[in-house]
């Protein structure tokens, strides 16, 4: 039981200038240590971070997979808070994702769109389809492990820190989600969701491009379903 574990925020971040400096700012009171994971900014993400009172490192330049990964690997807290960079998830729902591994009923904590609502469901084409590709993936991972998850591929996301490192996370980009959902499932943890809202992207424009990678999530699926 983690009562008082320590939290880590990780924000893996790519020239995120513009939205940064408010999500370090408004996750401050609900957090022991912020740590962003800058995928080689061309922009002063590293520096208005650093101004802004986290402690920032270099990923190794292979997406937000192994941003990840170097969070998991760098971070001092019990407790790690997966957070995206672009303002789409609420910090006030920090604390709600990390009290059932403080109470000791669950070893990870997904923050469920489909139980909080998103924004994603009521924009353009392309992010109906992500939505529904987001959907038939959970579906393979029902029935796969017997569960009844309803959202596995949000990025707001708490974790205990040894249970993390155990994994052994290979995915670079944004498959390294469901793999960390697969992984846990496979080595028996315990996955539980709270409800939590997708709000729109504050600023800039997503870099994710599903017609160039849609296919690796289903090959993601693959290699981890036996």
């Amino acid at each position: 039981m983690l009562r008082e574990g320590k939290i880590t925020l990780v924000i893996p971040a790519k020239n995120e200038s513009a939205s940064i400096q408010e999500i370090i700012t408004s996750a401050k009171p609900y957090v022991d240590e912020i740590l962003v994971v800058d995928g080689h900014s061309t922009d002063a993400t590293r520096e208005v971070s650093e101004k802004a009172g986290a402690r920032v490192v270099l990923d190794n330049g292979k997406g937000k997979g192994d941003g990840i990964r170097v969070g998991i690997r760098e971070a001092r807290g019990d407790i790690l808070v997966f957070m995206d960079a672009d303002g789409s998830h609420d910090p006030k729902d920090i604390l709600r994702l990390v009290q059932p591994i403080r109470e000791g009923k669950a070893d990870m904590v997904i923050g469920s769109r489909m139980k909080g609502g998103s924004d994603e469901l009521h924009g353009d084409i392309g992010r109906f389809i992500r939505m529904t590709g987001s959907h038939i993936l959970l579906l393979v991972i029902n029935y796969r492990w017997n569960v009844r998850l309803t959202d596995c591929q949000n990025g707001f996301r708490a974790i205990r820190t040894e249970v993390a490192r155990s994994l052994n996370l290979e995915e670079n980009i944004h498959t390294i989600e469901e793999e960390m959902v697969m992984k846990c499932l496979k080595k028996k943890y315990r996955i539980s969701e709270v409800p939590s809202h997708e709000y729109e992207r504050k600023y800039g424009k997503s870099t994710l491009r599903l017609n160039r990678t849609w296919y690796k999530f289903g090959f993601c699926i693959l290699k981890h379903f036996f």
